[in-house]
């Protein structure tokens, strides 16, 4: 399994790298994306994959952190150089938490897309009371490549995302009794453009939700989608190991 976005950045993970690796093997998760928010946190997510063979990662401007974090594409280039990064993302809009910020959001999300473009590398997309806003923006940027990270809005909107080329990515909110409508959209995506994920520390699935989140764990996200979907599950975690290496292509593939 690949665990597709995690934040080892934070600080309940990054404390207690060693274990949190080690226990993923043991669970079967051969591969983790560490997803950059700040500047700060996408020096330390290259500092882990540096350090850990089966770790990437990813460099962004987080939308929350639009109006407190500098926007330095240059430098976010550099980063993107590095061979070990693999995306620029985590971006996007978020209007739960900061609506009044929309404008700056959306400048600090359209130049990321752009430095993505450029540079051929895939984004990876924030969306929470914003996949409209964000489906306006992405779909007069052709050729635009990425993952709705942890999808959960807007049903109907899976398949225009899917029309523009992106991959949707489902988190543990699929094994929440509550959570209907994650499992509607799970069983909407195509099996190709399918991805799964953790966003540890936070959102840990059944049966460990409100604890820490972590790699290890996708496995329980992993069951209940080959439930969901009616897969088997060998078969599901082939599938998307294999969508996860057509998206993520500077990823070194494991058999």
């Amino acid at each position: 399994m690949i665990d597709t976005h995690a934040h080892l950045t934070e600080k309940v993970l990054y404390e207690d790298l060693d274990n949190i690796i080690k226990k993923a093997k043991e669970f079967g998760v051969n591969d983790i994306i560490s997803v950059g928010m700040t500047n700060t946190h996408n020096i330390r997510a290259i500092k882990i994959a540096e350090k850990y063979e089966n770790v990437y990662a990813t460099v962004g401007i987080h939308p929350n952190e639009a109006t407190r974090e500098k926007l330095d594409l240059n430098l976010l280039r550099e980063q993107a150089n590095h061979k070990k990064v693999i995306a620029i993302g985590e971006i996007g809009i978020d209007l739960y938490r900061n609506k009044e910020t929309l404008e700056i959001q959306k400048k600090y999300f359209i130049k990321q897309i752009k430095l993505a473009m450029e540079l051929d590398l895939p984004i990876i997309v924030h969306s929470r009371n914003s996949a409209e806003v964000i489906y306006d923006i992405l779909k007069d940027y052709k050729g635009v490549k990425g993952v709705m990270h942890c999808y959960s809005e807007h049903p109907e909107l899976v398949s225009k995302f899917i029309d523009l080329g992106f991959y949707i990515s489902v988190g543990g909110i699929v094994t929440f009794k509550s959570a209907e409508v994650v499992r509607d959209i799970a069983k909407m995506i195509p099996i190709d453009r399918l991805l799964i994920e953790t966003d540890a520390p936070y959102l840990a699935p059944m049966p460990y939700r409100g604890k820490r989140n972590e790699p290890a764990y996708v496995k329980y996200t992993m069951l209940k989608l080959a439930e969901v979907k009616n897969i088997n599950e060998k078969e599901l975690v082939n599938i998307m190991r294999e969508n996860t290496y057509r998206l993520f292509s500077k990823m070194k593939r494991k058999s």
